[in-house]
């Protein structure tokens, strides 16, 4: 068991600013040679995080898997899958991280588990009516001879959300609810059993010395007794849809962001807060509006949440200042600071999404329209990283966003694993294309991802991804690595950055009004951040001196298109 560091040594309110990298663990590096990432190779690479500056890790699931969904189908949160190491080899990592001033958040997966957990499968040996099938959502069928499912319910890889199961005695029987994979069955959170066993593995993990855990599909857990059809509720008159509706005070949907969720979030954070120093927690809830977010992020329920609108917003100014404002204004309604992300493992990578040139609400590339300019999102890429890390509150790095990234946009077709390329009938092509392994060493074979003599990476890499290995950007003072190393060194040290306040600069040295291309703000004391999103220079603030620029100046005193630049006043 690992010691944390004693209270009157901790910084209890470290997350109310934390920059935080997410390590999809799969793919960050291969300790042992088999061509999937594992704990071995995060431990050997713990040196490339500090240096880059960050203050914690979230780590992908670790835990025994089949990997329908990437280890989100779990079949034991209380250990480590042996292709990734040992518990052992992870009370280590965790010690370590600790010894170089890292913390460590493990990623939770409470709305459902795989279908070879010991539960499900007990649940499917024990036949309909039994207590075991209580702990999951099982429903005889529709109609006579029960073969139509139980309701419209569909799942978000693609399909109907329930699954038909054949009994003991080779009959149809029942069918369960899985909101992802059929895989993944849904467990039933009306259940004490439920709740009493993740409530354990907080604490196995709590006791192990972890900070904390990003919750995953934190929206979801609660569904409305009876589970009724969605239909065409108050709030939807369209068709029958899987994921909340952006701008809409949802409040009745039958298995999104129920209000009954956010009794078990206040029985979580009564346990994250008996331990000294306080654990914390991160929601990924998916909703509708951010006043509907900030509703997680009370006191007694969860400490923070990934900012999903500020991730799908375009690079348009007014959009991101609109996002901006609304979050800082129900964030500190109920006193949480914000998070600000960029990408993440279920996302196409920001850097090829900006490199679009007809910007539009969207996440993955289909969903994006017109011709694309690489170096346009490159440049973008980098103006964005200065923005969010230059905004009140904490931030997130997805693993590669450092070395500048773009999305695979041409794996092969037999290589895609993701759930929803089948389920969808080959016409969604997943989130394999930010998943792929990184790049460390440009010579060496896979990049370096693993050992001499490894077997190849899980994912094919693309031979463009020499010139984003670790050891070509390290090597270049101008490289999107350096830059962010140079811009989280700033902002470790700066008073004014981390969580606080800001306000808007509005007018120009001139004294005009700025453009609607520009974003321009001040924090306290004496940081000034000013983003170029126009297509002509403009000129930055009076009594300022340049600090950091996401690309280079021809000028000092004016700022380029698609830049941004830190100043200090004074």
């Amino acid at each position: 068991m690992t010691e944390l560091h004693r209270s009157d040594d901790v910084d209890r309110d470290w997350w109310r600013s934390a920059v935080i990298y997410q390590l999809y663990i799969r793919s960050f590096a291969d300790g042992d040679g088999d061509g999937l990432g594992d704990i071995a190779g995060i431990h050997a690479h713990l040196d490339h995080l500090v240096e880059l500056g960050i203050d914690a890790i979230w780590i992908n699931p670790w835990y025994p898997s089949p990997m329908a969904d990437a280890g989100y189908d779990v079949a034991d949160h209380r250990g480590i899958d042996a292709r990734f190491g040992t518990l052992a080899d992870a009370e280590a990592l965790v010690a370590a991280a600790h010894a170089a001033g890292l913390r460590i958040l493990l990623d939770l997966v409470p709305n459902h588990v795989s279908d070879q957990h010991p539960w499900f499968q007990q649940a499917l040996a024990a036949g309909p009516g039994s207590p075991e099938r209580e702990r999951f959502l099982f429903r005889d069928g529709r109609g006579p001879d029960g073969t139509e499912r139980p309701n419209d319910w569909t799942s978000c890889f693609g399909g109907p959300a329930w699954t038909r199961v054949v009994e003991a005695d080779g009959r149809p029987g029942q069918w369960y609810v899985h909101l992802f994979a059929p895989e993944q069955p849904d467990l039933n959170w009306d259940h004490p059993d439920v709740r009493a066993d993740v409530e354990d593995t907080l604490r196995f993990w709590f006791d192990r010395g972890v900070d904390g855990f990003r919750i995953d599909v934190a929206h979801s857990l609660i569904k409305e007794p009876g589970l009724p059809d969605i239909g065409a509720r108050a709030w939807d008159k369209q068709p029958p849809r899987v994921a909340p509706i952006p701008g809409v005070n949802q409040t009745d949907h039958p298995h999104w962001d129920r209000d009954e969720v956010h009794d078990v979030y206040r029985s979580w954070r009564a346990i994250a807060d008996s331990y000294d120093p306080p654990r914390v927690f991160v929601a990924e809830a998916v909703v509708p509006d951010v006043s509907r977010m900030a509703r997680y992020l009370r006191a007694d329920e969860l400490h923070t949440a990934f900012n999903f609108d500020f991730l799908k917003s375009p690079w348009r100014p007014e959009l991101l200042r609109t996002v901006i404002e609304d979050t800082l204004r129900e964030h500190a309604e109920v006193g949480a600071p914000p998070t600000w992300v960029l990408s993440n493992h279920d996302v196409a990578r920001h850097v090829s999404r900006y490199a679009r040139a007809v910007q539009v609400l969207g996440v993955n590339l289909s969903e994006l329209q017109g011709p694309v300019d690489l170096e346009l999102g490159r440049r973008r890429g980098r103006a964005a990283v200065l923005l969010s890390l230059a905004l009140p509150g904490g931030a997130y790095v997805y693993q590669g966003d450092e070395l500048g990234l773009l999305e695979v946009e041409d794996l092969p077709d037999d290589a895609l694993q993701d759930p929803s390329w089948e389920r969808s009938g080959r016409t969604d092509r997943g989130r394999d294309g930010c998943r792929v392994p990184l790049p460390w060493r440009a010579a060496a074979p896979s990049f370096g991802f693993g050992p001499a003599g490894a077997a190849a990476p899980w994912l094919p890499q693309p031979d463009w991804f020499a010139e984003h290995a670790v050891d070509v950007l390290a090597a270049d003072p101008s490289s999107v690595l350096q830059l962010y190393r140079d811009a989280l060194a700033i902002r470790r040290a700066h008073p004014a950055l981390g969580d606080g306040t800001m306000r808007w600069i509005e007018r120009a040295p001139d004294g005009a009004a700025y453009g609607a291309g520009v974003l321009a703000f001040e924090r306290d004391p004496g940081f000034v951040c000013v983003v170029n999103m126009s297509a002509e220079d403009v000129a930055l603030p009076a009594g300022t001196t340049l600090v950091l620029a996401s690309s280079p100046l021809a000028d000092p005193t004016t700022l380029p298109p698609e830049t941004t630049g830190w100043l200090r006043r004074g």
